[in-house]
């Protein structure tokens, strides 16, 4: 039996692989400087959605409606810092007695901080900011949104599901814009057994703007928002 010869990495490569180690400081020091800036903010749910709805829009205004609900009932607000349904989230909350917080990312084109933030932080990588968006969430809301919405939202799902992070509510806004999806999830993901029936239970679909807190308050009401000890062990191994 042939066994696989490992090359060595040729003369060309060294410089890249240097600039991967160093890579690692870089990394580091993200999730250091995010959680020590917001270890001391809860409880905070996270509101995201797309970065291409104007100010205009009926998202927007309804995501602004949402975020000062949920600041004025005491939790600070997670969005991504940037423009569209994020700024109407920063905005919402930043006008409230609640603290609005802005996860920014370095991107080529379409990100850029709105200006409703009491803090801000930036990162370089999305994996760190994702871990971020969940680790001092109590809540997920998601509002519509494409490709980055849809990452964020199948990663809550995903680490909620396999026990990765603690149960938190995840809950959808707007059900016309999700019911294509939730469909398919039902439809397809359920009946082929890529997913179990009562994994379709860690959503909630809600439209009205009062609901979505009411709804955050019930899971949380007889055992408040503080993690226990098993979930601040999950937490730390998120």
């Amino acid at each position: 039996m042939n066994k696989k010869i490992l090359r060595p990495a040729e003369k060309s490569e060294k410089p890249w692989s240097a600039r991967e180690s160093w890579r690692i400081f870089g990394i580091m020091s993200e999730f250091f400087e995010a959680t020590e800036r917001l270890n001391a903010v809860h409880p905070a749910v996270s509101l995201f959605g797309s970065a291409r709805t104007s100010p205009e829009h009926e998202y927007y205004k309804l995501t602004e409606k949402i975020a000062r609900l949920l600041s004025d009932a005491g939790f600070a607000v997670i969005s991504g810092g940037g423009p569209g349904i994020m700024e109407a989230a920063n905005k919402g909350a930043y006008f409230g007695p609640s603290a609005s917080i802005g996860l920014n990312i370095q991107l080529i084109h379409e990100q850029h901080s709105n200006k409703y933030q009491d803090i801000s932080q930036t990162f370089r990588h999305f994996f760190a900011r994702k871990v971020m968006f969940v680790k001092f969430a109590s809540a997920y809301v998601v509002m519509p949104g494409g490709f980055g919405t849809l990452d964020e939202l199948m990663e809550a799902l995903t680490l909620v599901q396999t026990g990765k992070t603690r149960k938190i509510p995840i809950i959808l806004v707007h059900s016309p814009f999700w019911k294509g999806m939730l469909d398919w999830m039902k439809e397809v993901l359920v009946k082929e057994g890529m997913i179990s029936p009562e994994d379709i239970d860690l959503i909630q679909v809600i439209d009205e703007p009062e609901a979505v807190v009411d709804a955050i308050f019930r899971h949380y009401e007889t055992r408040g928002f503080a993690p226990s000890e098993a979930e601040h062990e999950i937490q730390l191994n998120l």
